[in-house]
């Protein structure tokens, strides 16, 4: 099922997701109607994990977000077989722009991660990243709240297993562990207070399941209020990097690789939420991260 939130004029929103495996979604909810109807604006809407091939093109055009969850509450156990190991978090200040990405992206792109989940007949993928050296793989909430079984694909090839330790379906966040000695390098935070309107932007993932996908931008707007989980509207950061389907829980990382978002949702021009990216994107701000990352952890 999904339902809609609201922009701050009160109009149209997010999508709810169903996890990997998505249903398409009601008739929009009827709003009082103007003498002169104006256009729709954008409706934001989750980035949902990717369907399988079967059924791409259905899943391509489905909004995901998150049904359920107590504001800020977690859910899932911690398993208390690791430590929790430190996030590393820069105090460097603002990146300046780089005409060339491509050392960035090469940096950044081993620590990157395609998830899948299968639960019954129902299979999904989406993207995520190594956070610290203990194993541990941000990702957004939606892309697992389906359960079932989660592999974790990186960078070169290799599959292996994966828990959920917990997720937090108001921030729409999720921590899965792997196996350290299997894990890549973490990659290291950013600052929310050190990203500016304007700075070049690289969201890595696996949009449609084609892993290893890089796309450029810039930093759109700082602080959109949109409904990004279970609770209510929150700021968030707006690329216009190109974000699709799949892309949700991979990283938004500046000109020095840090992360400065979690990718988690997308704007379309329909109601139905058919389309791709036109350019409006969506992602958790850093500090939000870390904080929901740390709480799910611990």
């Amino acid at each position: 099922m999904n339902q809609r939130a609201d922009w701050p004029d009160g109009r149209f929103g997010l999508g709810e997701p169903r996890g990997p495996d998505f249903t398409p979604p009601p008739p929009p909810p009827v709003w009082p109607v103007a003498a002169e109807p104006e256009p729709a604006p954008p409706i934001p809407e989750r980035a949902p994990a990717r369907k399988a091939a079967s059924r791409l093109v259905v899943t391509a055009i489905l909004a995901a977000a998150l049904t359920g969850g107590a504001a800020g509450a977690a859910t899932g156990r911690l398993t208390g077989d690791r430590d929790a190991a430190p996030l590393a978090q820069s105090a460097a200040g603002p990146a300046n722009g780089a005409g060339d990405l491509s050392d960035v992206a090469a940096r950044v792109q081993p620590s990157v991660v395609s998830i899948e989940v299968s639960s019954g007949t129902s299979r999904g993928t989406g993207s995520g990243f190594v956070i610290d050296r203990a194993g541990h793989v941000l990702t957004n909430a939606h892309v697992v709240e389906a359960g079932g079984t989660v592999t974790v694909v990186l960078a070169d090839r290799r599959r292996v297993g994966a828990r959920l330790l917990g997720a937090d379906r108001a921030d729409d966040l999720a921590v899965l562990a792997i196996d350290a000695s299997a894990s890549p390098a973490p990659l290291t935070f950013g600052r929310s207070a050190d990203v500016r309107v304007g700075d070049p932007v690289l969201a890595l993932g696996s949009p449609l399941g084609l892993a290893g996908t890089v796309t450029s931008g810039i930093v759109s707007a700082l602080s959109r209020e949109v409904r990004l989980g279970d609770g209510d509207r929150q700021t968030a950061l707006q690329t216009d990097a190109s974000i699709n389907p799949g892309n949700s829980g991979g990283p938004l990382v500046n000109a020095r690789g840090e992360v400065v978002g979690v990718n988690t949702a997308i704007a379309t021009l329909s109601r139905g939420g058919s389309g791709g990216s036109i350019g409006i994107g969506f992602a958790i701000p850093v500090d939000r991260a870390v904080d929901g990352a740390q709480r799910i952890i611990r």
